[in-house]
């Protein structure tokens, strides 16, 4: 076999347990946690390829090979190539196989990455991973304390006509906004022309019919929707493509100009969800000379709608640190316009001491959802499960 290099970090504060994490299904590493040590694999890539798989299966036996564990990590699908290679490698050591739902173990890596030992209130914004209801989630409002979590709140649902499909053309989740709101007959003028009358009708027909269209809190389709809305929704060539457009048009116009924001564009519901619709109906209102001017206001709106959201449930649950993890915090105009939201308005509502914490050493994607798994499967309580 050859030779696995791993990289070698260190956490501040050390694990109870030694555990083994198997990662996600798209950009999968694996990793090993041992204290305070972490051995972090190389990235695999998405085990749709059997190449990344096979990568993976090496991986995993390397780090085996570095002592005992008491559990392995994985991710709460029970489809995923990664949930049979913990599973299997569970069952061999006699030890248990942990579930993790992504969003938490998004949290929770930054939990392990920043040494935080206290409650945290943590937004998971991201692509998707599968909720403890089945359902596919991705803007969400945790409550995290190691092993502990609570789904507090997450981005108001949209359908996904087709639905892997709706992740590859953005048009299709401007089609659902559209129709989540009413207003159904104005898809086929809307967006017939750019993408295909026949194409657009084939996804009114779904969203009409709820076929093939399952409902995500999903932030990265809300980015897609957006980015369908403003001129950016043909097929992507690359994941994230309409994000990466919408982000750059948004930062190239912010560069220039002040844009106040509307609280009512992104309200709290009662039910303590963020809803996302009067938003759109702003960005729809919009004519096509102002596409930039758009983009920005999504990013800024919805910043200034999770600042207030994210506050509102740490006065709530006495929690002073806010965690942001998941994909979505790459894209710079958000995540900076959001810490900066963070810390204005927790000072001008009296509590200046709230602490915002972001990826740094690992990555705030999926590349890092491996050592977030194997914290929470480090503080998890192993004597209610098989093998513990």
């Amino acid at each position: 076999m050859v030779a696995q290099a791993f990289t070698s970090q260190r956490v501040p504060v050390p694990a109870p347990r030694s555990v083994l994490a198997c990662g996600a299904w798209l950009k999968n590493t694996a990793c090993r946690l041992d204290g305070d040590h972490v051995r972090g694999s190389a990235l695999h890539g998405d085990l749709s390829d059997p190449a990344a798989c096979d990568a993976l299966q090496a991986s995993v036996q390397a780090l085996r090979a570095f002592g005992p564990v008491e559990a392995v990590a994985h991710d709460l699908h029970p489809d995923f190539y990664s949930t049979r290679v913990a599973v299997s490698l569970a069952e061999s050591l006699g030890v248990p196989a942990i579930a993790v739902q992504h969003h938490h173990a998004h949290i929770a890596a930054l939990q392990a990455e920043h040494g935080l030992t206290r409650p945290v209130i943590g937004l998971a914004l991201d692509g998707v991973g599968l909720g403890t209801d089945g359902l596919p989630w991705g803007g969400e409002l945790l409550w995290v304390h190691g092993a502990r979590w609570r789904r507090l709140g997450h981005l108001s649902p949209l359908a996904l006509p087709g639905g892997d499909a709706a992740a590859r053309e953005p048009w299709r989740m401007a089609a659902s906004a559209l129709h989540a709101q009413g207003r159904g007959d104005e898809i086929e003028p809307r967006l017939g022309a750019a993408h295909g009358i026949e194409a657009v009708r084939t996804v009114r027909t779904l969203l009409d019919r709820h076929l093939n269209a399952p409902m995500s809190s999903s932030a990265g389709r809300w980015f897609d929707a957006a980015a369908g809305s403003l001129g950016w929704g043909q097929a992507q060539a690359f994941e994230a493509q309409a994000a990466i457009a919408l982000e750059q048009a948004a930062a190239q116009w912010l560069a220039g100009h002040e844009l106040r924001v509307d609280e009512a564009d992104a309200p709290l519901t009662a039910e303590g969800d963020l809803d996302l619709h009067p938003l759109m109906r702003r960005l729809w209102a919009l004519d096509a000379t102002r596409q930039a001017e758009g983009a920005a206001r999504f990013h800024v709106t919805l910043a200034d709608g999770l600042a207030r959201w994210a506050l509102q449930a740490a006065h709530q649950h006495d929690v002073d640190t806010i965690v942001l993890g998941g994909g979505c915090f790459m894209n710079r105009v958000l995540s900076t316009h959001l810490v900066q939201g963070i810390e204005r308005l927790s000072r001008s509502q009296g509590h200046p001491g709230m602490r915002v914490r972001q990826a740094q050493a690992w990555s705030c994607g999926d590349a890092g959802l491996a050592l977030g798994q194997a914290w929470v499967a480090a503080h998890t309580d192993l004597s209610s499960h098989p093998g513990g």
